[in-house]
């Protein structure tokens, strides 16, 4: 039986181990693993004191010997490397009182292979007093340890993406929301657009009804929380507001069976920083029945989102002014020519003498003065009028539901600004701000273009009005 076990099986002599752990007990040794761990070398010399009696015919074929023989003469190959700890740890429960102990450790194969084995060992019986027979199996385990190996190495690979992950990245529970959807499906509702209009706080339940069960580092850098406690403790900080109409969305897109989703939303950092956000939600595949695993991952977009602003900004602004610029006020002509409201005031101006300024100082002077027009402007209009820049020198004010006399309370907001300017910057340019105007009022039953056409001319006559002094002041 011994010989045929399916097993490693050794039978050894622990004889001189004992008197050896029986002198150091009467020197009064009391803790044996910190007497092992002051010197080293005594592991190695209880080692030594084990005896190898005989192995059984499953240990010459596991570790590659081809009689007893070799491989008790070579038990140096097979026990070698870091076994000190394992040895300590079963050297202190036979010094426990304990006559049999288990533990795992590495052995070597002749081959030099790399054999991971479970230990058992038991005195026999009868040899209580002296530990001259003790029986040692061991269980080859290496397939077992390498899988758990890769296991972990797998884990800890997946737990590094996870933490080290670039964007914010939010592992979830929604089993409690998918209850209380199927609740309220069980009820009889299928409209439920019209349901979370009728009940808002159903929304508020199932959001707090979320469970945040893990974040990783980039999460914890995006929101300015110091860790995960934090962070969970100040959730309505973060998820507010233009949230729960976002969320209301999600919720809809659930109810419809759609449980992978992305979408653009507004977050907040704990510091109160708005964070414009591109988030995508997908409850993972082996959940669907449960939605208890729920991966979201956010993409911080508010830098894009601040170019986007300012490109379009510049793309409908004059950059030297700051007032609209001529793409927007013909698209926004023609939009009130298609659907009004009416009546439609236009405003139309012109920079008297900035191109003699520019021919005698230069266009920084030039500059300085299409400056302190948008300022004027950009005081005198309020919504839903609005300034432009359409021209070197030519500005608009359109007005819509504004009549003739609205008109004229534009023209003298906007004279009265310009005054104020003039004496402002009295005493630093030297320049004063002159200013064509002409008016129109369309009431619907023109062309706007027509009522732009007259206010142009209205402009022009005014002008020449200005040049005409101009010039009989120069001759004086």
């Amino acid at each position: 039986m011994f010989d045929l076990a399916p097993v490693s099986l050794w039978i050894e002599d622990y004889g001189e181990l004992k008197r050896k752990l029986d002198g150091w007990r009467a020197e009064g040794i009391t803790d044996l693993v910190a007497h092992l761990q002051a010197d080293p070398q005594r592991v190695s010399d209880c080692m030594a004191l084990l005896k190898v009696l005989r192995v059984n015919q499953h240990t010459l074929k596991l570790f590659g010997a081809d009689s007893e023989q070799t491989l008790l003469g070579a038990l140096d190959r097979v026990f070698r490397g870091d076994m000190s700890a394992t040895v300590v740890h079963e050297l202190d429960q036979l010094w426990r009182g304990q006559l049999s102990f288990e533990s795992e450790t590495v052995n070597y194969a002749l081959d030099g292979r790399r054999l991971d084995v479970r230990v058992r060992a038991r005195v026999l019986p009868g040899y209580e007093d002296s530990w001259s027979r003790v029986l040692v199996a061991l269980d080859d385990v290496t397939e077992r340890v390498a899988a758990q190996r890769l296991r972990d190495e797998s884990a800890i690979y997946a737990r590094s993406l996870f933490d080290r992950s670039p964007v914010s990245l939010w592992v979830e529970d929604f089993s409690a929301v998918r209850s209380l959807l199927e609740t309220i499906r069980s009820r009889g509702i299928t409209d439920f657009a019209t349901f979370i209009k009728v009940h808002p706080d159903f929304v508020t339940r199932c959001m707090q009804e979320i469970r945040v069960i893990d974040v990783n580092h980039e999460t914890l850098r995006m929101f300015g929380a110091p860790d995960l406690p934090t962070l969970l403790g100040n959730l309505s900080r973060i998820f507010r507001d233009e949230m729960r109409e976002s969320f209301a969305e999600q919720l809809q897109d659930l109810w419809n069976g759609k449980t992978v989703q992305h979408r653009e939303v507004l977050n907040y950092s704990l510091s109160g920083e708005v964070l414009n956000i591109h988030m995508q939600f997908a409850v993972q595949d082996d959940r669907l029945d449960t939605w208890d695993l729920v991966l979201v991952s956010l993409v911080d977009i508010t830098a894009r989102k601040k170019a986007e602003a300012y490109l379009e900004y510049l793309g409908k602004h004059d950059v030297l002014t700051q007032l609209c610029n001529r793409t927007y006020y013909t698209e926004e002509l023609n939009r009130l020519s298609r659907k009004g409201p009416w009546p439609v005031s236009i405003v139309a101006i012109d920079l008297n003498g900035l191109k003699q300024v520019n021919d005698q100082e230069g266009h920084a002077a030039g500059d300085s003065l299409l400056r302190r027009m948008g300022e004027v402007l950009d005081k005198a209009v309020d919504l839903p009028a609005w300034p432009a820049r359409i021209g070197g020198d030519e500005f608009a004010v359109l007005l819509p539901m504004t009549d003739e006399r609205g008109a004229e309370a534009m023209r003298e907001r906007i004279l009265t600004l310009l005054e104020m300017n003039n004496q402002f910057h009295a005493g630093q340019s030297g320049h004063t701000l002159n200013l064509a105007i002409g008016l129109a009022t369309c009431h619907g039953d023109e062309p706007l273009e027509a009522a732009l056409q007259r206010a142009d001319r209205a402009m022009y006559v005014d002008k020449s009005r200005y040049y005409e002094s101009v010039e009989t002041d120069r001759r004086a």
